[in-house]
Formats: structure tokens, sequence, C-alpha cells
């Protein structure tokens, strides 16, 4: 799959010179709707022997159009390209998000980045926009293709009567909803980073712990315990995670990733790892006493073990 990045304006040598069904949307997380989005494109694209090609954003409008601050994301730039790749997308142009690009009217839009890119089909979901809601859905795309490419709607993805996007399957993950967000994800949902020194207290508790350091960027799930699995140096391994502050030893501490690889005693410093969180097995608890806490984990251990002794 090729990767592309452009900057408005982007030199035409940029552009891949052959006729595509483009796919329209910021697509974070690749959830199920957006994958239905992309299945249709790919399906089209083979029918008709073209490439399927996706235009999406470097980072959310919501950045240049409300000046928003601390957004975060359900997935990297990175980690959204392999799935895509796995859906079968064949070249993917992330557009950078600039005050520039967003100042293009809608004729603009389509001429620049959808003709100039060899659309010969344009698919996207019934809410996609590329400029003011008024002037700018997909319903009214059609007046402004002028027959120069197709126009294909995809309908709302819903799942228990309710619609899948991206802000419901954030705030799900706020509340620790993982299995919810899961679902509508169509996989578990999954964080990266790197490992990193922390206090070493796990190691005093007899439960060793991988701290993650995650990009500032990533939504974590609420705090809690969960039971993960951890990608070190591609291979996986069964794992509890906590996400948290560690209130049992002092108040104010800042929140940590931390992670107890089951049946794991490597030094793994310096990894880039992938988690992938799949239960979320209680709230952070203050306890009153190492003791109670070192019991607590025990019990956390022995629920970890028998839930992926059940899914095998």
């Amino acid at each position: 799959m090729q990767v592309i990045q452009l900057h408005h304006p982007y030199q035409v040598q940029q552009i891949v010179p052959c006729d595509i069904v483009l796919a329209l949307g910021f697509f974070d997380g690749v959830h199920k709707g957006h994958q239905e989005v992309i299945v249709r494109a790919k399906q089209i694209a083979q029918q008709r022997h073209l490439k399927c090609a996706v235009l999406t954003f470097n980072q959310h409008p919501r950045i240049v159009f409300q000046k928003a601050k601390n957004i975060k994301y359900l997935s990297t730039n990175d980690q959204k390209a392999q799935l895509l790749a796995k859906l079968g997308v064949d070249i993917v142009y992330f557009v950078d998000f600039t005050s520039a690009f967003a100042k293009l009217v809608p004729q603009q839009f389509v001429q620049e980045y959808i003709v100039n890119l060899h659309a010969k089909v344009v698919v996207a979901g019934f809410d996609y926009t590329y400029g003011p809601k008024e002037v700018a859905t997909i319903d009214k795309l059609p007046l402004y293709a002028n027959q120069r490419f197709e126009v294909v709607k995809v309908n709302c993805h819903k799942e228990s009567q309710y619609k899948v996007s991206s802000t419901r399957i954030r705030k799900d993950l706020e509340l620790g909803k993982i299995e919810r967000a899961n679902a509508l994800l169509g996989r578990p949902y999954q964080t990266q980073g790197y490992v990193i020194h922390g206090d070493a207290r796990g190691r005093t508790l007899g439960f060793p712990t991988a701290n993650i350091q995650t990009s500032p960027s990533t939504l974590l799930p609420a705090p809690g315990i969960y039971i993960v699995q951890i990608e070190v140096n591609k291979r996986w391994y069964h794992a509890m995670a906590s996400i948290g502050h560690n209130i049992t030893f002092e108040n104010h501490r800042p929140l940590t990733v931390e992670i107890n690889i089951l049946d794991f005693c490597e030094e793994i410093y310096g990894e880039f790892v992938t988690v992938n969180w799949l239960h979320r097995l209680r709230d952070e608890i203050k306890f009153t006493s190492v003791q109670a806490l070192i019991n607590q984990l025990q019990e956390d251990e022995k629920n970890t073990r028998a839930y992926f002794k059940e899914e095998c």
C-alpha cells in the first residue's frame, strides 16, 4: 500500500497517475461504520479493475476550525494506515489539515482532491462534509461532480439501534466499557507505546510491571484494572494492566499505564509495544495496606488466567 502525505498546495507529481475509487473520511479508529465505507469502495474498485484509495487527514479538523486542544484519538496515523491496508486499500492520501486547506470552497476541494486525484467513483458516509454543512454534504456532491465521477453514499451503520461513531466509542472507553467499544470497533481497542522505567514497586509486591509511555494524544480507557494482550518483539502475551494514579501509596501521582505480563521475566525497557484492551476487571482502589493490595492482585491474576482459559 502506498502512503502519500499531501500539504496544500501539493505537487502534481505526488499523485499516483491512475484512475481510482476514492473513499472519503477521517476514519479515526477505523470502526465498523468506517469499514463499511472502505469495503464498499474496495468492492467497486475490484469490479471496475481500479485502485482503491482513501483520502483522510493528518489531524482532526476541529483543531483548525474550533481551535480545539488536547484532542484524543482512537488511532495514530500509523495505526490507521495499517488498518486500511488490512482492508485492501491500495493508496492512502494523508492531507495536512491546515488553515490554507480549510479555506477551500467545495468546488476547489472537488477539483483538487477528487478530480485531480483521478477519482472515477467517490464513496463516503452519509454524514461526510467537505465544507459548510449547508452547501457541502454528500447529497450535494453529485452537483459538484458535474458527471465527472460517480458518488456512492453509505448509510448509517447501527449496532443495537445506536449509530456506530468515533464519538460513541470514545465515550464508552472513557466509561471503561471496553467490550462495548470493542464491539463497535470490530476488534480489540489498541494502544501503543514505549516501555520506560517506573518505580519498580511492582517487583516488591511480586507483580513486576512494564510501564508504558503512550502518546499524549492517545485516548486511554478509564482508570482501572484490565485484562489485556501485549505484543513484545512480534510475540503476543497474556497480561493484566493498570491505568491509574497508584493511590494506595500516595496522592496526586500522574496517570500511569502498568502491565504485568503473565509468566514473563525478561527486561524489555525501550521496546515499542502494542496493547489490546479486552476486559475491565475492576475500578482502581485505594487499599488500607500493602497486603490487602497483594491479595487483590492475586485475585486479579486468577481472574485473568481464567479469562484466557475460557477464551481458548
